[in-house]
C-alpha cells in the first residue's frame, strides 16, 4: 500500500470556522495509521486530480478531536462536502472514485 501524500493534521479547525469558508469546501476526515483512510486515498485522490478552486482540509480525527464530533463523525474516512459552509454531501468510507464524484457534483449544482 502506498502512502498518502497528504498526511491528515491536527488543523484544530472549528466548526463555527468551517461554517464561515466560502465557497466549495472538503473536509476530510481520519487518521494516518487508519487502514481504511489509507485505501481510500487513490479513490479520493482520484476523483479530485484536475479539480480546481476546491479547498481540501485533511482533519486528523479522534479522542479530543471536536470539528469531528460537531459534524457527527462516526467512521474513519468521512468527507463533509461544504458549500459556503452549510454541507451538501457526504461521503463515508468511499469504495472508488465514482463515490466521491457523485458528492462533488453536488458542489457545483
Amino acid at each position: 500500500m502506498r502512502a498518502m501524500r497528504t498526511p491528515y493534521q491536527a488543523l484544530d479547525t472549528t466548526r463555527e470556522q468551517a461554517q464561515s469558508l466560502p465557497g466549495p469546501t472538503l473536509l476530510e476526515f481520519g487518521t494516518n495509521w487508519c487502514g481504511w483512510c489509507q485505501g481510500a486515498q487513490p479513490h479520493i485522490e482520484a476523483a479530485l486530480a484536475g479539480q480546481t478552486g476546491l479547498r481540501h482540509l485533511k482533519e486528523e480525527d479522534g479522542k479530543g478531536r471536536r470539528l469531528g464530533r460537531a459534524f457527527g463523525v462516526k467512521l474513519w474516512p468521512t468527507l463533509v462536502f461544504l458549500q459556503d459552509g452549510q454541507e451538501v454531501a457526504r461521503v463515508v468510507r468511499p469504495a472508488s472514485a465514482q463515490d466521491v464524484r457523485q458528492a462533488l457534483q453536488q458542489l457545483q449544482a
